[in-house]
């Protein structure tokens, strides 16, 4: 039996509000509907959510996880009805979901760029794991999106965008801060901090080093930024693998080192990616356009583009 969407509501309320009779004036319904709905969701999963305690509701463990659940399926809900209504607003706007990386990075400045020159539209970004993006995609929750991983599916079209590298770096003040070339035996002998194993990056990373036997690297941290691996990169105690684009400049500035690994370049691709059903969109179009002309002049455009589906 699956959950009413009234009673996770209240089981969320019940907890962040303190108690039944918060909850029950926040929704507007008395204790009684309050109670009732929570009875209702333990019956459902047949266990005992909330106990009282010195006069007070706790979560027990079961009720823990629920809560979480409720909290997820209120913020989709919520992200749900902000899509649609974008979707019914009309074709002056643009989804457009991006990776982390890209929309530290790369976005800022398109998206100004964009905004001067078509001042009548409009683009509404998200950030996510590439592989999120692509089940934004798939469902039509997102118009358009700038993927570091190729996306494998019949309804959504692919364009090759830019050629970019993993490059492995390290401050200047690091051990290895004077190294130019690496043998690539050697690499296990540092210590790292790297994006965490679901993002983009990281996916790739950790299959080009499978493939050429190296099972794991020395991790002291995992960090959800890249920026914020960069300013523990500048402490001088660690190394990484980050995106060229994302490094480029820190580099050409003296602030961070690259290093070079003999025999290894991890080099991969950027994409554009979009569903059939927004091939004849005219903010996607405009943007595609953009994104041509954009390019950092040291991250080279590929060929002409290409769609695949």
């Amino acid at each position: 039996m699956l959950p009413d969407l009234k009673a996770l509501v209240t089981l969320r309320e019940i907890v962040e509000r303190g108690g039944v009779a918060e909850a029950g004036r926040v929704m507007g319904i008395g204790q009684p509907a309050v109670t009732k709905r929570l009875r209702a969701l333990e019956r459902c999963y047949g266990v005992e959510l909330m106990v009282r305690e010195s006069g007070r509701l706790r979560l027990t463990d079961a009720g823990e996880r629920v809560y979480a659940f409720a909290c997820l399926v209120m913020d989709h809900q919520n992200e749900l009805t902000g899509d649609l209504r974008q979707l019914a607003a009309g074709r002056d706007r643009l989804r457009l979901a991006v990776t982390q990386s890209i929309g530290e990075h790369l976005l800022p400045e398109l998206l100004l760029a964009f905004a001067d020159a078509h001042p009548d539209y409009r683009i509404d970004s998200r950030v996510g794991y590439s592989r999120s993006i692509h089940t934004r995609l798939a469902t039509g929750l997102a118009d358009l999106a700038l993927t570091e991983i190729q996306p494998d599916h019949p309804d959504v079209l692919v364009q090759r965008w830019l050629d970019d590298e993993l490059v492995l770096v390290c401050s200047p003040r690091h051990p290895m801060g004077g190294c130019e070339m690496l043998p690539v035996a050697e690499i296990v002998r540092l210590q790292y901090v790297l994006r965490e194993r679901e993002s983009s990056m990281r996916i790739t990373l950790d299959k080009t080093l499978r493939d050429i036997g190296i099972a794991d690297l020395p991790i002291a941290m995992e960090v959800g930024s890249t920026d914020t691996i960069v300013e523990i990169l500048e402490r001088g105690r660690h190394a990484s693998f980050l995106p060229r684009f994302a490094v480029q400049g820190a580099v050409d500035s003296g602030g961070l080192h690259k290093i070079r690994i003999e025999g290894l370049r991890i080099m991969r691709t950027l994409w554009i990616a979009r569903t059939r059903a927004n091939l004849d969109n005219p903010v996607a179009e405009a943007f595609i356009a953009l994104l041509r002309e954009q390019a950092p002049a040291w991250l080279p455009t590929l060929a002409k583009p290409e769609s695949r589906s």
